[in-house]
């Protein structure tokens, strides 16, 4: 297996991609982390992680760490003026034409959680990423969290709505890392943002007004997988997977992970990508999907 970095300049920053492969010539595959998160959902030296699995069945992954995260530069400090909105109009954007450049060949595109919010952002308003994305897979991927639970209540109505703003906004930015939470800090604007869409609400851009739920009517979507574990009961609930589905492509498959399903598992919004028996249990089956795309 090779592991290398590869940097994407775009002047005010630069943007990180992993480079994971045995074929530099196979299907490429662009893989895109969620909030409070960085690349390494995918991946880990020691070459285990969907990315790794992947790349070892003759594909050739990208991972993409967000502006300000991973190993992307410069990392998120305070009163940085950036959010999702530029994460929708120019990173994401930059990455796909990028690879596609690099490779020569259209990209299979893998999401957890916000970055299928992102993408699906991205793809549906920018006509010309639709010639060069083969499929898309969506890991617990969710735009609003209407599910009613405990732990929704805990997560999402205190902490997201109402801490994580004030924190980010008093500290200049939401110190993740710091609070034991994520991976990776979060600026004030892309918690505002994500805030805002994760309540009842429609897919509009709070910056231009862009209508994402109207231009999602008339995309040419590619084909798509959804999948969730059963035991994630608020950041991918099955519910609000199938909201997404409906208000985006509604032609998408699919799938909850668990037991009764016939899965080692009843997965959850983070072991669906990180624990041992993903290997043996549904990652074959999305390579097999990926193949058949």
């Amino acid at each position: 297996m090779i592991q290398t970095s590869r940097t994407l300049d775009l002047k005010t920053h630069q943007l990180h991609l992993r480079h994971i492969y045995q074929r530099d010539d196979g299907q490429p595959i662009l893989m895109l982390h969620g909030t409070i998160e960085n690349g390494r959902i995918f991946y880990n030296d020691k070459d285990k992680g969907l990315a790794c699995y992947l790349a070892s069945q003759g594909f050739n992954v990208f991972v993409l760490d967000y502006r300000g995260r991973g190993k992307s530069r410069p990392q998120i400090k305070h009163n940085f003026n950036h959010g999702y909105h530029e994460c929708i109009v120019e990173d994401i954007p930059a990455a796909i034409e990028y690879v596609f450049k690099l490779t020569g060949r259209k990209m299979h595109v893998i999401c957890h959680s916000w970055g299928g919010i992102l993408f699906h952002s991205s793809y549906t308003r920018f006509e010309k990423l639709q010639n060069k994305v083969v499929s898309a897979i969506c890991f617990g991927t969710k735009r609003q969290v209407l599910v009613w639970n405990l732990e929704r209540l805990l997560k999402v109505s205190l902490f997201w709505h109402r801490f994580a703003p004030w924190m980010a906004k008093k500290s200049g930015y939401l110190d993740a890392v710091k609070l034991g939470i994520g991976a990776e800090s979060e600026t004030y604007l892309a918690v505002k943002q994500s805030s805002d869409w994760v309540k009842p609400s429609k897919w509009v851009d709070s910056v231009d007004g862009f209508d994402y739920g109207e231009s999602a009517k008339t995309t040419n979507w590619p084909p798509t997988w959804h999948l969730t574990g059963s035991k994630d009961r608020v950041l991918g609930h099955s519910d609000d997977v199938n909201l997404f589905i409906n208000e985006s492509n509604q032609n998408a498959k699919f799938s909850e992970l668990s037991k009764v399903n016939g899965n080692m598992l009843d997965y959850d919004h983070i072991n669906i990508l990180t624990d041992k028996n993903a290997v043996n249990d549904h990652f074959p089956l999305i390579k097999n999907w990926l193949s058949e795309h």
